[in-house]
């Protein structure tokens, strides 16, 4: 595997401000890297959560020394309210949200994350439940392929990819990422140069159906604010316009209620993005954004 290197971590600790102590909760603890920069940087405690099993080993190893000042729960991000419930946590000081998949999945053999290796088209970030890719291309219709090809994937030719799914599954089960993206280059019209591959977006629009990465993106962003306590932040990392877009609305929405319990001040007008320095050290930050709010009294 690639060594991890995490994105925008200057950003990340210039908005969330650990050198103030506190407890921060890493909603997507990954392999731990933003949370090591927190406790290194000053983080009194922090709670790191993932669904992925992986993740959260290579995160124990990561954080190891600090290990009586960090917990790690094996959650859904979308369980924010639940997890810090059933530890009667009422406020925090900070949070930080790096969605998308991560380079330990993109990585590891077998994952079905990636189509530069032929291996079983499984995708799902907690592999202890769920559909597999494999089993949503052997079920869904041709219509319900092709709607979610073209939403989560944003890909004109949404309806020739799903036609050709549909019709090579009824010749052969689509158990493979090798079988798949040929399927999928064979139904994109190729026309010069592409700079990138034409399976691309049809991986991407899986992995958010199989992982359901859309979904409820926006009241995990308004549970988290409620928790924050007054000066406190929400820092979210978004890797494609889909995610980024949730994310700005649901921050300017909740800056412009004014409600108790949903106040906040968008500190981010345009997203932060990865530096060329960064860029050049770390080409995975390149679709990286970065939008912070802050609770106020």
């Amino acid at each position: 595997m690639t060594a991890h290197v995490p994105v925008l971590t200057d950003a990340v600790l210039q908005y969330l401000g650990p050198e103030r102590g506190g407890l921060f909760v890493d909603c997507t603890v990954g392999l731990g890297g933003h949370s090591k920069a927190l406790l290194e940087t000053g983080a009194t405690r922090v709670i790191g959560f993932d669904r992925d099993p992986d993740a959260l080993a290579a995160a124990r190893l990561t954080l190891a020394p600090w290990a009586d000042r960090v917990e790690l729960v094996h959650a859904d991000y979308r369980s924010f309210d639940e997890v810090l419930d059933r530890r009667s946590i009422g406020s925090i000081d900070g949070a930080l949200a790096d969605l998308g998949v991560s380079s330990l999945q993109l990585d590891s053999e077998g994952r079905g994350f990636s189509f530069q290796r032929d291996e079983p088209l499984d995708m799902r970030m907690d592999t202890t439940s769920g559909d597999t890719a494999a089993d949503i291309v052997a079920r869904a219709s041709e219509e319900d392929l092709a709607n979610a090809i073209y939403n989560y994937g944003e890909e004109r030719f949404s309806r020739r990819i799903a036609r050709s799914i549909v019709n090579a599954r009824r010749e052969e089960p689509i158990t493979t990422t090798g079988r798949l993206a040929g399927i999928v280059r064979r139904a994109v019209p190729r026309r010069g140069y592409m700079r990138i591959d034409p399976a691309t977006r049809t991986f991407q629009a899986l992995r958010i159906w199989v992982n359901r990465e859309l979904e409820g993106l926006d009241r995990f962003i308004e549970s988290v604010v409620r928790r924050l306590r007054a000066g406190a932040r929400l820092v979210v990392i978004s890797f494609h316009s889909l995610e980024d877009r949730i994310a700005k609305h649901t921050l300017r929405a909740l800056e412009q209620k004014r409600e108790a319990g949903s106040t906040v001040t968008v500190l981010t007008k345009k997203p932060v993005t990865a530096s060329d320095a960064e860029l050049a050290a770390n080409p995975r930050s390149r679709s990286a954004k970065l939008r912070a709010a802050e609770r106020v009294a």
